[in-house]
């Protein structure tokens, strides 16, 4: 199991590096820059403001710069278009959003779409059956940009429940709705591949061989088939789990949380490179961070894995 870690970590560093470097490059590649404008600013004002921020030196200079920064004192630099912030600053207060509502979404998702798809394949072909699936294709259906518009509008001006948006620090009533509208397609798509792959395993043959000898249906189902059932949803699981936990852009548009969503978008419309590149490397670091640590649930639940 350790050679299974330290491999991971071998690959997952010149990943990330390389993730660094080719966005880097590709956002100093768009047109446009932070300081360019609908009314431009004098060329001497224009200079004197690069050369504050280091825009003026080379690509691979500022690049190398860059890099060096975050080694040493894991700094990402200032913010273009957010006076006296730095990209720490913004993260420091959009992470602890999207964390909050983003786990929230992951458990509901996979604690509802887990139940669902072993429901529906222990009762295979069963009203629980049909039941479950016709769920699941109407949740899948609804996509978070469609799904959070309807539950403002039933929840909040229909009903008058709950608040169409803001953050209120966490309060519950502001956090179910971005929950429902974030977790519900992947529940769906977690209830599908649990059923699917619930099915293959109970058709097994050590399946029939534990029926044969007279174990409990329940045992069979918790002990025998669940474990195996869960490799492919596992590995489903950790993108998602990333996602969710680094914001969506939709959510955070929709109910104005607050949380990275919303400053990775508004620092794509301002070219506010540091504040893209320091959302991209955490999304790309916890993206390999989860990679791995499903790696090493595989070696667990399947030692033949680890060789």
């Amino acid at each position: 199991m350790l050679n299974l870690i330290l491999r991971r970590i071998a690959v997952a560093i010149p990943t990330l590096l390389i993730l660094t470097i080719v966005t880097f490059y590709l956002m100093h590649a768009a047109p446009g820059g932070p300081f360019t404008s609908e009314k431009p600013l004098p060329p001497q004002v224009l200079a004197n403001i690069e050369a504050k921020y280091g825009l003026n030196d080379p690509l691979w200079k500022q690049m190398v710069n860059y890099i060096g920064g975050i080694v040493t004192e894991f700094d990402f630099g200032p913010s273009f278009k957010y006076k006296d912030r730095t990209v720490n600053d913004i993260i420091a207060q959009g992470l602890p959003v999207t964390l909050v509502y983003g786990t929230l979404s992951f458990i509901f998702a996979v604690v509802l779409g887990v139940s669902l798809g072993v429901i529906a394949a222990v009762n295979q072909n069963s009203r629980f059956d049909y039941l479950a699936v016709g769920f699941t294709m109407f949740a899948q259906v609804l996509p978070n940009f469609v799904m959070g518009p309807i539950l403002i509008l039933i929840f909040t001006l229909w009903l008058g429940w709950l608040p169409g948006g803001g953050w209120n620090g966490g309060h519950w009533q502001n956090v179910i709705m971005p929950v429902i509208a974030l977790g519900t397609s992947y529940m769906a798509s977690i209830a599908r591949l649990t059923r699917s792959s619930m099915l293959e395993i109970l058709r097994s043959n050590f399946i029939r061989t534990a029926r044969a000898k007279g174990i409990p249906e329940r045992t069979i189902i918790w002990r025998h088939a669940l474990k195996p059932a869960m490799l492919p949803v596992i590995s489903y699981l950790a993108p998602v789990f990333v996602f969710m936990i680094t914001g969506s852009f939709i959510i955070d548009m929709v109910f104005s949380t607050g949380g990275l969503g919303y400053f990775f978008i508004n620092s794509a419309y301002n070219r506010d490179y540091a504040v893209m590149m320091g959302i991209t490397l955490l999304l790309g670091s916890l993206t390999i961070f989860f990679n791995m640590i499903v790696d090493i649930i595989y070696g667990w639940i399947d030692p033949q894995i680890r060789y």
